[in-house]
């Protein structure tokens, strides 16, 4: 039987892309003032692409997308959303999501500048990812 945390990336994550990240602002600004939510994959090491998941539903206080409707893939690495409100602190929500979809879970928030986000791993704790170029 095939279980979903098959999917999820082993490696150890030290990093995200320069690129990504302000891909992920971009995704922010664009969509202000709903939440986007989309699944990150790394290469070795660095968080590097991002899939948007077909069906997401996006609203003001939430995001949200089937789980059945994840690709396969086992350079997942977690998630990226946004929250329009500027808050950085996962949600009770974001706590129940994390460990669903990755180990690395990114939050951007209001105005979506370089100083804007935070990322935890899958228990709601906070990490540090480097960012590279």
């Amino acid at each position: 039987m095939f279980t979903s945390s098959l999917v999820f990336s082993r490696m150890a994550v030290h990093g995200i892309s320069r690129d990504l990240l302000a891909m992920l602002f971009e995704l922010g600004r664009e969509h202000h003032p709903n939440e986007f939510v989309a699944v990150l994959r790394e290469r070795d090491g660095i968080i590097r692409d991002l899939d948007l998941v077909p069906g997401t539903i996006v609203r003001e206080e939430s995001a949200s997308f089937r789980i059945d409707m994840l690709p396969l893939d086992i350079h997942q690495a977690g998630s990226a959303h946004s929250h329009p409100n500027g808050v950085l602190s996962p949600s009770s929500a974001d706590l129940r999501f994390f460990p669903t979809v990755g180990r690395y879970h990114i939050i951007v928030g209001y105005p979506y500048r370089e100083r804007d986000w935070r990322c935890y791993r899958a228990d709601g704790s906070p990490t540090h990812l480097e960012v590279v170029e």
